[in-house]
């Protein structure tokens, strides 16, 4: 009996452990990791994009962002993820960004834009993806990864601050095709 109870007690300090260390847990092996590859899918998207067309560039003005001339759209078969890094791949799962049913459209790194083939990119989405170049820009790419997954644990896609921000521009934008 006392061997079960000192098993129990392992257990539950490991899982509080866990839950108090989480977002140390996640800055020191996962973020740093995400981001250099981050970075680098910025820097090909740059390289293999294309710029975007008057239109998309007003209204990458029109929601504020300093340096739309940088932006470049990248189409590709499937938005990419770092499925090759274990770690990345179960975090990733986690907290929904990749997995059985999940498709990711559309996603911003940096000025580069990476959408899926087929996704109609009308106005209010690209908007949307703007309003994340403009986050970064604001910021950084670094600090922008860091702050959404740290959101994303405490509060969900849904309710992410940063989505909020981006989700507000598809209302704003609705009806402009």
């Amino acid at each position: 009996m006392k061997k079960w109870s000192t098993f129990a007690g392992v257990i539950l300090l490991l899982i509080i452990g866990l839950v108090v260390f989480h977002q140390k847990i996640i800055s020191v092996l996962v973020l740093p990791s995400y981001i250099a590859w981050a970075e680098a899918t910025e820097t090909e998207g740059l390289r293999i994009g294309e710029p975007l067309s008057e239109g998309q560039l007003r209204l990458a003005r029109e929601i504020g962002i300093k340096s739309p001339e940088k932006i470049r759209l990248v189409v590709v078969d499937q938005v990419p993820f770092p499925y090759e890094n274990l770690l990345l791949k179960t975090v990733g799962e986690a907290v929904g960004f990749i997995g059985e049913g999940i498709i990711n459209n559309a996603q911003v790194f940096g000025y580069a834009i990476y959408v899926r083939k087929g996704y109609q990119l009308t106005t209010p989405k690209l908007a949307h993806e703007l309003v994340h170049v403009l986050q970064i820009e604001r910021a950084s790419l670094q600090q922008v990864i860091t702050l959404h997954f740290s959101d994303l644990v405490t509060y969900g896609y849904d309710n992410s601050p940063l989505e909020v921000e981006a989700f507000q521009a598809n209302e704003k934008y609705r009806d402009v095709l």
